[in-house]
């Protein structure tokens, strides 16, 4: 389906042309009819679908040909993270271009003249503000916006926004919104958490989902078995013999992000690390630096591996493997968007080996086995360890068969075998 078969005012769809939409995705297709109706929505769909675009369109286009109060908060988008919020807000101004919408973007992690910005803008009233669930609730408790007049209500990465434990965050919101209003809720799950969820806030919804959550057909997806001392070597390998620029490495921890980065800088390589312990500037500056180029890779937690519009990214590696399979499918559909070809690299160690089995049974296939430095490398083989309790059952074992005593006559264990069993 096409943008201009749907039945959208022309400025949108002005604005559409320019920023050369033409075909609707999938979620778009099925999203935006039922959304322009006035039909409540949860709708289900991976990362890199466009989502954004699927509440966005209904949105604007409602608020346009119908009116609303002026003055007043109309729109309410919350998003989990601070660069969601702000990619939100970018294609937002895209979208709205040719029409008089305002809109404000409100998170943490600002300094005073941004907050001040952000505080002004909620008690003067704007169309839609897309916020952080922390940062809204500041902002109601200092009296700054009110929300009573709230046409439209959005939740993206609903899922993730429940992981992030903004569960009673997010009902303190909704408390103060009116009954009466139209709720879109977009996942890219749909675990039993999200179902109640969407029980407690949702009006009847149309429900929504596309194809099973599977990483994208232009994913060259291969796993390099390897001690995990091997790994940082691994990875030096990969960026030496295939991708250098582009790359997106996801570690599991904060301090394994700063410790690759450190180990990256010494060999020359052109990185920055993205975690939450920066400050927002901080933050702004390294994806501004990453989207410009200036940086080649990016050593990131998963603050990243969720709705941010990263183009052009020619590798995806797990430096760890991620204990979810579908965070699996979300951190490699970073790269191979929009039509285009990528490699998604994971680096398996023998821990890894149970988390890894299970991404291959939900994406119901094998992932090719790559060795770290050539064909010929053996697989690393986990040592047993040693089992004391079979010793002891075997000691004691024998020891009653020599005795021929009674379990209930035998003399205290040995002070050797106790040293066994304390091993």
């Amino acid at each position: 389906m096409k943008f201009d078969d749907l039945d959208l005012c022309d400025e949108l769809l002005d604005a559409l042309y320019d920023m050369h939409f033409d075909e609707c995705t999938p979620i778009q297709e099925m999203s935006i009819p039922a959304a322009l109706d006035g039909n409540d929505l949860i709708a289900v769909a991976q990362t890199g679908t466009g989502k954004t675009a699927a509440y966005l369109i209904p949105v604007i286009d409602r608020l346009m040909s119908m009116g609303a109060p002026e003055d007043s908060v109309n729109c309410i988008i919350m998003a989990p993270t601070r660069e969601l919020a702000q990619q939100i807000d970018r294609q937002l101004q895209g979208f709205a271009y040719f029409m008089p919408l305002s809109s404000v973007a409100i998170y943490g992690g600002t300094d005073g003249v941004t907050f001040a910005q952000q505080q002004r803008g909620l008690k003067m009233g704007t169309d839609i503000v897309i916020a952080t669930p922390g940062r809204l609730i500041a902002h109601m408790q200092m009296g700054n916006v009110d929300l009573s007049k709230v046409s439209y209500f959005i939740l993206d990465e609903a899922d993730r926004m429940l992981d992030m434990g903004f569960y009673d965050d997010i009902m303190q919101i909704v408390n103060k919104l009116p009954r009466q209003r139209q709720t879109l809720m977009f996942s890219a799950t749909m675990p039993p958490k999200i179902k109640q969820f969407a029980k407690a806030i949702l009006n009847n919804p149309v429900e929504i989902k596309t194809a099973v959550s599977k990483p994208a057909d232009g994913i060259d997806q291969s796993a390099i078995i390897c001690n995990d001392d091997q790994k940082l070597e691994a990875l030096k390998h990969l960026f030496s013999n295939y991708h250098s620029k582009r790359v997106i490495v996801f570690a599991a921890s904060k301090l394994k992000v700063k410790e690759l980065t450190r180990e990256l800088r010494r060999g020359h390589w052109r990185v920055d690390e993205m975690h939450s312990d920066l400050d927002q500037q901080r933050r702004d500056d390294v994806m501004l630096e990453f989207r410009a180029g200036h940086t080649d890779i990016l050593i990131t937690t998963d603050i990243v591996a969720r709705g941010i519009d990263i183009d052009d990214i020619s590798m995806v590696v797990n430096f760890d493997v991620p204990r979810e399979a579908e965070d699996y499918v979300h951190r490699v559909g970073r790269t191979a968007r929009a039509g285009t070809d990528g490699k998604a690299v994971t680096l398996v160690g023998p821990r890894d080996r149970r988390a890894f089995s299970a991404i291959e049974s939900f994406l119901k296939s094998k992932i090719r086995r790559e060795w770290p430095f050539g064909e010929h490398s053996e697989e690393p083989v986990e040592k047993p360890k040693k089992n004391n309790r079979q010793r002891y059952k075997r000691q004691s074992s024998n020891k009653k068969s020599k005795t021929n005593k009674p379990r209930q006559n035998r003399k205290p264990t040995s002070p050797d075998t106790n040293h066994h069993v304390n091993d």
